[in-house]
């Protein structure tokens, strides 16, 4: 590159600090800032003794950061000053982003120049990733990144809220917008998992109630219920009613005995749409009162014309809930 005038200079230039001549000595430490410093070689220095410039190699010597002239020095010599060129092309300690990408060499960075703390250092995120996050992925050797879109899996579930009860409940509500509960148009299809649920008084069935109010009240009419179980004792039951005051999930009453339990797996499908009626479906197991073990399936639905739901309860016949967790979740779209 041309320059107008005298080019830049380039190399790491120093001037030791001042050196007290000690009569009789030919050998000193050379320091800059009291610090000791190393010549590249005795030709990267101009050292001047008494006014004179002092030839390399003939007139002194360096060895490491110790300076020998050719005799030893007596009292009222001076060494005027001694100048370290360095390295003519070491440039010395860069200043504030004077360095710019073109004056790294590929592959320059290695993976022993970044920080142990490089990722875990950064702030955590604490939700899912939404679609257009990025990540960055090595492909056949060559680093590219990918929106999050292109590699979430399809067909999950999503956690949306779970309820752990420990102690007596007249029923367990969900209701969307209330504590975190989403249950609208967001998805197609909720699943809700009860596990344990224990009750307290014997021989109750547990239903399900819809609600179109966000869970100010829960319909109590125009249910329509189908199934069918079987127990570990060869009887079976089949569930079928219309115009029922609720959803029941099995015609075998439960025990409260201090082993009966009763869990579930429930599908509501699109309850915010208000062309169709609205679809409840779900298998179960539990212990009845004669101390079986029932398993059974059920679907249920509400036919009021054009009522979007946004909310549910579980519930039974008579008393409280005394145990479970209530586990709700989105069925992920595509």
């Amino acid at each position: 590159m041309a320059y107008i005038g005298q080019s830049p200079s380039i190399g790491n230039f120093q001037v030791c600090d001042a050196i007290s001549v000690v009569n009789g000595q030919a050998a000193y430490t050379m320091q800059v800032s009291s610090v000791n410093v190393v010549p590249e070689t005795a030709n990267h220095m101009i050292v001047s003794l008494n006014g004179i410039i002092q030839k390399p190699g003939s007139s002194f010597t360096v060895s490491g950061s110790t300076i020998t002239f050719a005799s030893n020095l007596v009292t009222g010599d001076v060494i005027d000053f001694i100048h370290i060129l360095g390295s003519v092309l070491d440039l010395g300690v860069p200043s504030d982003d004077t360095v710019s990408t073109a004056k790294i060499s590929a592959n320059a960075v290695t993976a022993a120049k970044f920080n142990a703390d490089v990722i875990s250092g950064q702030t955590a995120l604490a939700t899912e990733p939404a679609d257009t996050d990025e990540f960055l992925v090595s492909d056949a050797g060559v680093l590219k990144r990918i929106d999050y879109s292109l590699i979430k899996g399809g067909g999950g579930l999503v956690h949306i809220k779970t309820q752990n009860i420990t102690s007596g409940v007249a029923s367990v509500d969900f209701a969307h917008g209330s504590s975190d509960v989403i249950f609208d148009s967001t998805y197609n299809a909720y699943k809700l998992i009860i596990s344990d649920m224990k009750i307290a008084t014997d021989g109750q069935k547990p239903f399900i109630k819809l609600s179109n109010d966000a869970g100010s009240s829960f319909i109590g009419s125009g249910y329509h219920v189908s199934g069918q179980a079987r127990d570990s004792n060869g009887g079976g039951d089949t569930l079928a009613e219309t115009g029922n005051a609720d959803i029941k999930m099995c015609d075998d009453a439960m025990g409260n005995d201090t082993t009966a339990s009763f869990g579930a797996e429930i599908y509501f499908h699109k309850p915010s749409t208000s062309d169709t009626t609205k679809i409840i479906h779900g298998t179960y197991g539990l212990k009845d009162q004669n101390t079986y073990f029932v398993s059974g399936y059920f679907g249920g639905t509400y036919n009021g014309s054009g009522t979007t739901i946004d909310g549910f309860q579980i519930k039974v016949g008579s008393g409280n809930i005394t145990r479970g967790n209530f586990s709700l979740f989105g069925v992920v779209n595509s």
